[in-house]
């Protein structure tokens, strides 16, 4: 990638990231309101300045018209409001937009998919994701109560951003947006809001399917972190905590006001027709057809995902996953799943 150019109002914080970045990542540092010009040419730029005053919007616009060169990524890392993110990002040309608290290797890997044929995706895209994400930490997986009014947020800004950038062009801007849970929820509240169209259902029950799909996943917030990003195999007793996940997000949601087909999806999301799944080995006759949409929706969008351990699947291998699992997921609901897959494909 060549030198990487970070420029910062905050000499600590960049010198923070840059040490996270690792020898095998060459990095400058360049404080923002040094006035002192430079001859570098960097292979890639990320502007980290979490105060964006007119005069830090003139001073990155001097900088990126010394040093950035045809061909060379950008990335805009946001620090609070994603719509304003969207619009300073566009007067400077930015390629993308990445959350602040991303980590460096998160920051490195949306890098490298920049500068990778067809990469663009529309920032405002790019900065709904960024608004979506920013609901994830601060709310909906930050470890406060979770009522029905906060999950409707929730679920209508996955609804609007769908709906206005289309399935391929989300998928792509979220697959480069935040941790893999914060991404995983998103990406399968996503898909659901395809599949929901793609099955006909009506405006309300297209709205809960993709509900639950946000939701499913809300007690990971009780897994631990190295657990969650472990690069590896997980041993077998770190499969056993992984699994209490379902669980404890359902003891999150009971008795909140939430209906129990949510409860339901949360509670049972893993649990497989053939009575395999988990927690609680339900048989095929007590998995109701919200939960096995939400399954499919949920394995789907975790083999199409970058994990630690291994690079994300094809669009086209993953569905073939998913057709041979025929015994544990519907297959009727898998048929009918395809069309989204098929808009994936390539993202």
């Amino acid at each position: 990638m060549g030198e990487l150019l970070l420029i910062s109002d905050d000499l600590r914080r960049a010198e923070r990231l840059a040490r996270d970045f690792g020898a095998s990542t060459a990095s400058r540092i360049h404080d923002l309101y040094d006035d002192e010009p430079f001859a570098a040419h960097p292979g890639a730029i990320v502007s980290d300045v979490e105060r964006l005053t007119s005069d830090a919007i003139i001073r990155l616009r001097r900088i990126l018209g010394q040093v950035r060169g045809k061909g060379v990524p950008y990335l805009f890392l946001v620090h609070g409001n994603a719509a304003r993110a969207e619009a300073q990002a566009q007067v400077l040309g930015a390629d993308g937009l990445l959350s602040a608290s991303a980590s460096a290797r998160q920051l490195l890997d949306t890098l490298g998919r920049m500068r990778a044929p067809l990469r663009s995706v529309p920032v405002a895209v790019q900065a709904h994701a960024c608004e979506a994400g920013q609901f994830l930490k601060q709310v909906l997986l930050s470890g406060k109560p979770i009522t029905p009014v906060v999950a409707e947020i929730g679920t209508d800004l996955v609804v609007r951003a769908v709906s206005d950038s289309g399935i391929h062009d989300w998928i792509r801007a979220v697959q480069r947006f935040d941790d893999a849970t914060h991404q995983h929820c998103l990406l399968v509240a996503s898909l659901a809001a395809a599949f929901s169209a793609v099955l006909g259902l009506r405006a309300a029950d297209r709205h809960r399917l993709t509900k639950a799909a946000l939701l499913h996943d809300v007690g990971k917030i009780h897994v631990p972190t190295e657990i969650l990003n472990k690069p590896g195999k997980l041993t077998e007793s770190e499969t056993a905590v992984m699994r209490t996940h379902p669980a404890r997000g359902y003891h999150m949601l009971v008795g909140a006001g939430f209906e129990d087909g949510m409860l339901a999806a949360v509670r049972s999301h893993h649990e497989m027709l053939d009575g395999s799944g988990y927690p609680d080995q339900l048989p095929a006759r007590e998995i109701p057809d919200l939960v096995r949409l939400v399954t499919i929706c949920d394995v789907y969008g975790a083999l199409i995902e970058r994990r630690p351990y291994r690079a994300p699947m094809p669009g086209e291998r993953a569905y073939g996953v998913l057709k041979g699992m025929a015994g544990r997921l519907d297959a009727d609901f898998v048929r009918a799943f395809q069309p989204v897959a098929a808009a994936k494909a390539g993202a």
